[in-house]
């Protein structure tokens, strides 16, 4: 090859060095300037010179500038979280409770949200106004109330959550209670309390069984008293003439069940047992 084909070709491959330099450094640059914020999904932008930015950057791909921007993706859905307290009841009653809480910043204030709290502001904030809520909420009722108007108590403590979550701009949208359980001493009381019901219940099953078994003897006695009282002042009218139809109704009713059974022989009065035989061959 000759000394200006050589030149030549050298000259070509720097300048294919210098753009693939060039190059190079320009994708970078261009991965460095896009981000992507994904569905359900909110990207705050930090600025160098002008801090956060008030407006959050919706989905989508985006430019941003390299070095002096940087963006903070937080998750927009709702998501659960359980916060369990040991607290008393009016009565005094040790109870465990746990609730299940559903919530979700607030796009408006995902700014603010951020800059005072963090991309974990549930975990800064549920759990202590979590705990004080519930606190508050029980002590308002007996422990016997927490079992019967459970509805209420988690009505109330979902509007005072509510209320309380939204001055950190985090909206609750439910509030459940999933676990309640109360004490060894209150348990043993309530089955003690059971037991005696029951017993009172059959007590007083006993007595108005009772109670119906004496109303049944003197209804009997009386209807007995009145049957006697009418056959006496029969008698004294009809003479000895009722006690005879008495007894011939009677004789017939005993013979009509003997006529109908087929397990009874009639024997003859005396002592010939023998039936239809001619008296003259008793000889024989």
């Amino acid at each position: 090859m000759s000394q200006p084909a050589a030149n030549q070709v050298a000259n070509l491959l720097s300048k294919v060095a210098r753009y693939s330099v060039l190059l190079g450094i320009g994708g970078s640059a261009l991965q460095a300037s896009l981000y992507t914020v994904d569905g359900g999904e909110r990207a705050v932008m930090y600025d160098r010179i002008q801090g956060v930015l008030p407006v959050a950057v919706t989905e989508g791909t985006h430019f941003r500038v390299p070095w002096l921007q940087s963006p903070a993706v937080m998750d927009i859905r709702t998501r659960p979280r359980s916060i369990s307290s040991v607290t008393g009841t009016k009565d005094l009653q040790m109870v465990n409770i746990t609730l299940r809480v559903l919530s979700k910043p607030d796009v408006d204030s995902l700014s603010t949200i951020y800059k005072n709290l963090g991309l974990d502001w549930d975990e800064r904030v549920l759990p202590s106004i979590g705990n004080e809520i519930v606190k508050a909420a029980v002590a308002q009722y007996n422990a016997e109330q927490l079992l019967t108007q459970r509805d209420r108590v988690s009505r109330a403590i979902r509007d005072s959550l509510t209320k309380r979550a939204r001055e950190f701009n985090i909206l609750v949208d439910d509030v459940a209670i999933t676990h309640l359980s109360f004490g060894t001493e209150f348990t043993k009381a309530v089955e003690a309390k059971q037991v005696a019901q029951q017993d009172a219940e059959r007590a007083r099953f006993v007595v108005m069984k009772a109670d119906q078994e004496r109303k049944a003897a003197v209804i009997r006695a009386e209807g007995e008293s009145e049957s006697a009282r009418l056959i006496s002042d029969a008698t004294r009218i009809a003479g000895p003439g009722l006690i005879e139809l008495r007894r011939i109704e009677a004789a017939k009713d005993v013979a009509s069940t003997l006529a109908r059974s087929g397990n009874v022989v009639y024997l003859p009065h005396g002592n010939n047992m023998l039936l239809g035989l001619n008296p003259s061959m008793g000889g024989r």
